[in-house]
């Protein structure tokens, strides 16, 4: 017997209705959208997914204790890389500054004072008065006398001796360096009279740019002596 197509579609029909009503008998979700089991008991609630934790790149929102110090850092906190002294020669200690280096060690020390009052009495003892008289400042003229003048009072000199002591500190004036150098000297006339003097020899020296190898040596720039009275 050969159905019509109105009766297949008849068919179809009706076994799509039952397939509906079959679901609903299992369970679904009543009017209010609540999902139920078959014996009519709701459903547990499916959980909402959690969104993406973090941004897109997978950092964190928010910065963790280590980078929260980073904001908190102040300028002062940075170190600058020009500070920073490398140890390019390999030798295990940092590099440091080697024409600063090389400056201070060739700067006259106050031990070199001393001895500039040394070559001045040994001179003077050698009747070399001419060196003698170039260790004043201004090439000599700090002491006051033409070199002849200078040579001339020590005309009736026989011997000299002069003990230094340990020099003051060193002070600083505009564009000098100024020291004070203790002394007691013993000067022996011809007719064998012996006078003796305390105190002491200002030296100075110049700092400033330009100035001569000579100027930056130590050169006496005034004396105090006193003779002690027997």
């Amino acid at each position: 017997m050969r159905l019509s197509v109105v009766s297949l579609r008849r068919c179809f029909a009706c076994l799509a209705i039952a397939g509906v009503l079959t679901m609903a008998g299992c369970g679904g979700k009543d009017a209010d959208g609540v999902a139920r089991r078959a014996d009519g008991s709701a459903m547990d609630p499916l959980p909402t997914p959690e969104g993406a934790r973090g941004s897109v790149t997978g950092m964190p929102d928010k910065p963790g204790p280590g980078q929260q110090l980073a904001s908190n850092a102040t300028a002062d906190d940075a170190i600058e890389i020009d500070d920073i002294a490398l140890d390019e020669d390999g030798d295990g200690q940092p590099d440091t500054d080697a024409d600063e280096t090389t400056g201070a060690d060739n700067e006259p020390s106050t031990g070199d004072a001393a001895l500039a009052i040394q070559r001045y009495y040994d001179a003077i003892g050698a009747q070399d008065f001419a060196s003698a008289y170039a260790l004043w400042s201004d090439g000599g003229r700090a002491s006051g006398q033409t070199p002849e003048q200078f040579a001339a009072g020590f005309a009736d000199t026989a011997n000299v001796v002069v003990t230094v002591d340990v020099p003051a500190r060193v002070e600083g004036a505009a564009g000098s360096r100024i020291v004070e150098v203790p002394v007691a000297v013993e000067s022996t006339a011809r007719d064998g009279r012996v006078r003796r003097f305390v105190g002491q020899y200002t030296m100075r020296r110049s700092v400033v740019d330009g100035a001569t190898p000579d100027q930056r040596e130590w050169r006496i720039a005034s004396a105090d002596l006193r003779e002690l009275t027997q």
